[in-house]
């Protein structure tokens, strides 16, 4: 039997998982590990500036291709500590990583040691386990049981603590002969798939609610066809974004109290059955007030983790099962009712929902200076293309795109769903470039989020991972500003400052694109709504040219208040700007706005739009 570390069995554990690249800052207790990483090859390394960018790295490499397995690794203490967010992110969104620690030597676990603490169970609440492995021969095991229990079930990160000492014993292992442990992952029946159908056949205005489960389960395509089938619409939530095309006549916008489109909500409420498939009922989905949300319909939900039924509220009938092996089962139902003539005709309230899309809409031209935030997210449709990925994490920029940007494919939008830690996206963007350097990634930020994480600019600009970061500042705290209005506070929340080193940008304060061509990235500043489109062009070409970040800072206006529930009710949005009413307010809407309908409509939609 061949002899080697314990951490070259590790290293050579990941490569037979599946794991060519990880994310990490080396220290002196998982210095062994990372001499095996050398030593053995086969897998790459990018050197983060903080621990907790590792981990968010981590996460946007997974999030960016079906199949990947984000590694962020770090020393002992603070490093694990600092990997805490990355590790609930991941949890909470159902995004496998695997998080690996270095840890004081076994015999000094009790004694205080430097940076020796208790990691594991730090860990615990965040992690589907969290182990500090305490005999080297148990190292090959614990890591084949790690990518068993992220990959089955509900996926989810875990996290593996390998004491120095652990580290350099030499152990028996045979890498030719490893084989990853078979995944496990609960399936729909036929008899649950046909009483779910059963549901859709006596509806009249069905909808399908896609989660992230089904992107999860890269089960876009049997999604697509089960709705094409059956001709109903479908709704997808933050998470389940680009499940289907923005554009294809099925797809019925997004529904909620702050992600959502007028359009969507207004079809939702107006459904009597719906079919959720990966997903959660978040609140920022489902809104507080459930009664809004549930009454007046029947819902099916489906969902790879058990105790997820019935969480939020008891469906009238729940499946245990992975997203794709659900919709298989319901394809093939679908096509025998098809066959035999028994589904409804839905054709009608499809239509409907299109015409929702073309009437209810939000403006987004506004040639105001500062800048309102509608219109970069206009100028961002026109700048880039289907192909493209957008990286983002919270707050009202967060929101906003969510509005008015739009995703055609699965993994186009990759977003911090639950936590929303801010500083969270330029390393999910240098994540999700890196695990695919072929599509291109386009980040979004308000400016503290951005700031929150600015050194982790100088690891793109180190191995050359080129993306367009788009920034829009206000200098303000926008979404807890606008939260806290319910208070009838405005507290600690304003970020202005006049800059004596800058003073031409008032009293912005940061000087953003000083400090990202600091940190060797691209940068350029706008303040005309009129040159963000120039700005934004620019910006793709300089990516490819010097293959680094690319910063396009929007100076806005600095109190904007986007549309959402003051009340947390989907049937209660607050409209706090003008709304289009005619087809050059909202240019690149996915369809024209028909503006007489548009009039039409909204005396109708009151009780969606409520300003």
């Amino acid at each position: 039997m061949p002899r080697m570390t314990a951490a070259a069995a590790a290293v050579e554990i990941l490569k037979r998982e599946g794991v060519t690249h990880a994310f990490g800052v080396p220290g002196a207790a998982i210095n062994p590990f990372y001499r095996e990483l050398r030593n053995v090859g086969g897998i790459s390394h990018t050197l983060a500036r903080h621990v907790e960018g590792a981990s968010h790295m981590a996460e946007g490499y997974t999030r960016a291709k079906a199949g990947n397995i984000g590694v962020c690794v770090g020393t002992s203490g603070p490093a694990g500590t600092d990997m805490i967010t990355g590790l609930y992110s991941a949890i909470a969104d159902s995004i496998p990583i695997l998080c690996i620690t270095g840890q004081a030597p076994v015999a000094k676990l009790h004694k205080e040691d430097f940076q020796a603490v208790d990691i594991a169970r730090i860990a615990g609440p965040v992690t589907k386990a969290a182990t500090t492995v305490l005999e080297a021969a148990q190292v090959p095991g614990v890591l084949q049981q790690a990518f068993h229990l992220m990959r089955s079930g509900r996926p989810g990160p875990v996290l593996v603590d390998l004491p120095i000492d652990v580290q350099l014993t030499e152990i028996e292992f045979d890498p030719e002969t490893y084989e990853p442990l078979p995944v496990h992952k609960p399936a729909a029946t036929r008899a649950q798939a046909e009483k779910a159908l059963g549901f859709l056949l006596a509806a009249e205005r069905p909808l399908i609610v896609a989660g992230g489960g089904v992107i999860n389960a890269d089960a876009c395509d049997p999604l697509v066809e089960f709705a094409e089938l059956t001709g109903v619409p479908v709704i997808s939530t933050l998470m389940g974004w680009g499940a289907i095309p923005d554009d294809h006549p099925l797809s019925a916008g997004m529904v909620g109290v702050q992600t959502a489109h007028r359009y969507g909500n207004a079809t939702f409420l107006e459904s009597d059955f719906v079919l959720g498939v990966g997903n959660r009922w978040a609140n920022r989905h489902t809104g507080y007030n459930l009664d809004a949300y549930t009454q007046g319909r029947t819902f099916v939900h489906v969902d790879v983790e058990p105790t997820q039924l019935g969480r939020i509220f008891a469906p009238d009938f729940g499946i245990a099962s992975d997203a794709g092996a659900a919709l298989g089962l319901f394809v093939e139902v679908a096509k025998e009712l098809k066959a035999a003539g028994r589904l409804p005709d839905f054709s009608a309230w499809a239509a409907s929902t299109q015409e929702r899309k073309a009437t209810l809409q939000r403006r987004t031209h506004f040639d105001d200076v500062p800048i309102k935030p509608q219109r970069v997210y206009e100028e961002m449709n026109k700048a880039f293309g289907p192909e493209t990925r957008y990286v983002t994490t919270i707050g009202l920029s967060q929101i906003a795109a969510a509005q008015f940007l739009h995703v055609y494919k699965p993994r186009h939008w990759i977003n911090c769903g639950q936590a929303g830690p801010l500083g969270w996206t330029i390393p999910a963007a240098i994540g999700a470039a890196t695990a695919d350097p072929d599509t291109p990634v386009v980040a979004l930020s308000g400016d503290y989020d951005f700031q929150f994480m600015i050194e982790e600019l100088a690891v793109a600009a180190q191995h050359r991972v080129p993306y367009v970061h788009v920034l829009v500042n206000n200098a303000y705290l926008g979404l807890i500003r606008q939260a806290q209005a319910g208070l009838g506070i405005n507290f600690e929340v304003n970020l202005e400052f006049e800059n004596i080193n800058t003073p031409e940008i008032g009293v912005y304060g940061v000087d953003h694109v000083k400090v990202a061509e600091g940190l060797g990235v691209k940068a350029i500043r706008v303040e005309d709504p009129a040159l963000l489109g120039e700005a934004l062009e620019r910006a793709r070409k300089w990516a490819v040219e010097f293959r680094v970040p690319v910063v396009v800072e929007a100076i806005l206006e600095r109190v904007t208040n986007i549309a959402m529930s003051r009340t947390a009710d989907v049937g209660d949005i607050t409209e706090f700007e003008e709304l289009a009413t005619e087809p050059g307010h909202a240019p690149t809407a996915i369809k024209p706005l028909q503006a007489a309908q548009a009039r039409a409509r909204g005396r109708l939609a009151g009780r969606v739009a409520r300003a």
